[in-house]
């Protein structure tokens, strides 16, 4: 196939460069109309790095991107995710589930294929999209940039990888702080938890990002061999991710009708970013933590005064026996 072939196939939501001193492709996403993990991205993505392994020694570096300002990945078709539900069709999730996880399959298996991977995110990475970068060997984010896995707020998980992926770069103490809150997370407080490597100033990722893949670039063999061996120390087992993506379909099977509105409602917010809006999904789950915690410490005060009251009787009725 070759340079020309790779990059001539005629894709709508992703759009390929080529940097031949590096041999090095670039994918820029834009999917529209949310940046998120479509069926169709996903397919055009899943060809992409078909060719790229059909073309052994071609790539030696694969760099990810957004085309989308202040937006890298909101993950999860949320539309789709409720669409399927309200219908039953639990076969169909899982088959979205296990179309991801072959796409990050892929990016745990490059070193195999002599390929280091890069990304860079300049902005909001939520659910899948935080759990898209996880396997990338160099993971790059701007100052500014926030991430996390919200799906628990509207009582789902991270089913395509973030127990994984997260757990090997982070270990388990951070995925379970992470999954189970539900909260967001600066570059800062990514790096820090170890799942991002730089953080760059903003408006200076790019810089950055060609920095990085020239650094890597002369110790290329070394580095990939390196690779090689942590994933024989370290493995994710492609059988435990799909394990995790039938639980998933599963546990959305239950969700109710609170939760698909909720869902609905991080949709919309998500279209209204990608319109051009200064306000998105990220802003929308600040509202859903503040709208928890408050409904949570509403039932804490309810339920002590429940207690207070039933002790108060109590101790009337113990003074009357008294007397």
């Amino acid at each position: 196939m070759g340079v020309a072939g790779l990059l001539g196939r005629p894709y709508k939501s992703i759009r390929l460069e080529w940097t031949s001193d590096l041999r090095l492709l670039r994918v820029r996403l834009c999917v529209r109309p949310i940046q998120c993990y479509s069926l169709a991205v996903m397919g055009e993505l899943q060809q992409m790095l078909d060719d790229i392994s059909a073309n052994p020694g071609l790539v030696r570096h694969f760099v990810m991107t957004s085309d989308v300002p202040q937006v890298f990945n909101f993950g999860g078709d949320l539309s789709l995710f409720v669409l399927l539900v309200r219908a039953g069709d639990i076969e169909s999730l899982e088959l979205y589930g296990r179309r991801c996880v072959d796409l990050v399959w892929w990016m745990e298996n490059a070193a195999d294929l002599g390929i280091h991977t890069t990304v860079l995110a300049q902005g909001d990475t939520l659910g899948g999209g935080l759990e898209s970068v996880l396997p990338f060997h160099k993971v790059i984010f701007e100052r500014g940039a926030q991430a996390g896995f919200p799906e628990v707020l509207f009582n789902l998980f991270p089913g395509m990888g973030a127990w994984d992926f997260t757990i090997r770069k982070a270990g388990f103490a951070v995925a379970n702080e992470m999954i189970l809150s539900g909260r967001l997370y600066t570059a800062e407080e990514l790096q820090f938890r170890k799942l991002v490597d730089v953080v760059a100033e903003p408006g200076e990722g790019e810089v950055t990002l060609d920095r990085v893949v020239r650094d890597v670039d002369p110790r290329l063999r070394g580095t990939i061999a390196a690779l090689q061996a942590r994933r024989i120390a370290a493995p994710v087992r492609y059988e435990s991710l799909t394990k995790i993506v039938e639980l998933w379909a599963d546990s959305a099977m239950g969700l109710t009708d609170r939760d698909l509105r909720l869902m609905e409602r991080l949709a919309r917010a998500q279209a209204r970013k990608a319109g051009g809006a200064e306000e998105g999904a990220v802003e929308e789950i600040k509202r859903l933590e503040l709208e928890n915690a408050w409904g949570d410490a509403r039932e804490s005060f309810e339920r002590r005064a429940a207690n207070g009251g039933d002790r108060r009787l109590a101790s009337a009725g113990d003074r009357r026996r008294q007397r």
